[in-house]
C-alpha cells in the first residue's frame, strides 16, 4: 500500500517531525510505503492507495487553499482518510455548539460573525463568566487565541472577525487537557497535557507539557464516543479532547479529526491499532 501523508508548508513554525516520525514508522511497519508531501502542493492521488492529512498543520493560515484541497480530493474522488465531508465539517471550531445541540457535553461556545464588546458581554451573561477566551472558528495550536478578563479590551484583531467565545476554564491550569486517541472507534490510549504556570494554553509550542496518562477519567471514553458519534461520518483515526470544567463535568474541548498528533510514542501497542484502522479503511473501500 503506497501512503501520501500532508506535511505542513516548507517554512511552517512548529517542529512536526516528531509527529509524522512515529506515524510513519507505524504504517510501514504494517508494511505501507509512506511519503510526505506539502498539503499545500499536493494535487495528483495517482499512484497512491491512501492520503492521509495527518500532519497538514498550518492549513488554517490558508484556509481558502485547504478548501479547494478538499473539494478537489471529493471531485476527484481521492481516497483521502479521514473523509473530505468530515475533514470540512471538522475545519470549523463552530462545530463545538453544534455537538452541543445534539446533547454532547462540549465547552460552552458561542460562534459570532463580526466580533464586538457586545458579544463578550452577551457570552460572560451566557455563560456566566467574567473570563472569557476568544479565538478564530479555524485555528490550531492555540493560534489567535485570547484570555480576556472582565476588564481587558477586545484585541484589535479581533474586532469585526468571526470568532468563537467560550468561558475560561481556570481546572485546565491544574488538572490538564485530556486527549483520548481512537482508531477506527476504538478507544487506544491517552495522554495529558498542561500548560505552563500562568498559562491557558497547553501546546507545548506555547510551553506546556505532555504527560502519559494511564487511565483517563471516568466518562471521558463514553463522552469521546458520543461526541464521535454525533459526526457526520465516522472517523478512521480521532483524538478527542476532554476537560473537566470548574464544576468538574467533563467536556469536550476539541474534536480533532483532520491532524492530531497522535503521541503513538504513547501507545502500548506502539501504533499497531492505528495502522489496522488505515489498513482496514482502504480494504473496506475495495471490499
Amino acid at each position: 500500500m503506497r501512503v501520501a501523508v500532508l506535511v505542513p508548508q516548507p517554512g511552517y513554525p512548529e517542529p512536526w517531525h516528531w509527529a509524522f516520525d512515529v506515524e510513519a514508522e507505524a504504517l510501514r511497519r504494517a508494511g505501507c510505503f509512506v511519503e510526505g508531501f506539502a498539503w499545500s502542493d499536493f494535487s495528483n492521488s495517482s499512484g497512491y492507495d491512501l492520503i492521509l492529512p495527518l500532519v497538514a498543520w498550518g492549513y488554517h493560515f490558508d484556509y481558502p487553499r485547504w478548501l479547494a484541497l478538499l473539494e478537489r480530493a471529493e471531485a476527484e474522488r481521492w481516497p483521502i482518510v479521514n473523509p473530505s465531508a468530515l475533514l470540512r465539517w471538522n475545519s470549523d471550531k463552530a462545530y463545538l455548539a453544534e455537538l452541543a445541540e445534539r446533547g454532547v457535553s462540549a465547552v460552552p461556545t458561542l460562534a459570532v460573525e463580526a466580533c464586538c464588546d457586545a458579544d463578550l458581554e452577551e457570552a460572560r451573561r451566557r455563560f456566566d463568566s467574567e473570563w472569557l477566551v476568544i479565538k478564530p472558528p479555524v485555528s490550531a495550536s492555540a493560534f489567535g487565541a485570547h484570555r480576556i478578563g472582565p476588564d481587558d479590551d477586545l484585541p484589535p484583531e479581533c474586532v469585526r472577525r468571526p470568532m468563537i467565545v467560550q468561558p475560561l476554564i481556570h481546572e485546565i491550569g491544574r488538572t490538564g487537557e485530556f486527549s483520548l486517541m481512537f482508531f477506527d472507534g476504538e478507544y487506544s490510549h491517552a495522554v495529558v497535557k498542561r500548560p505552563r504556570s500562568g498559562d491557558f494554553r497547553v501546546q507545548e509550542y506555547h510551553g506546556g507539557k505532555t504527560l502519559p496518562c494511564d487511565v483517563p477519567p471516568s466518562g471521558a471514553i463514553s463522552l469521546a464516543k458520543a461526541a464521535l458519534a454525533a459526526a457526520p461520518a465516522k472517523a478512521a483515526y480521532a483524538r478527542v479532547d476532554v476537560v473537566p470544567d470548574d464544576d468538574g463535568v467533563l467536556r469536550i474541548m476539541e474534536l480533532e479529526l483532520i491532524e492530531p498528533a497522535l503521541f503513538l510514542d504513547h501507545a502500548p501497542d506502539g501504533g499497531a491499532a492505528f495502522s489496522r484502522a488505515i489498513v482496514g479503511f482502504l480494504q473496506k473501500a475495495i471490499a
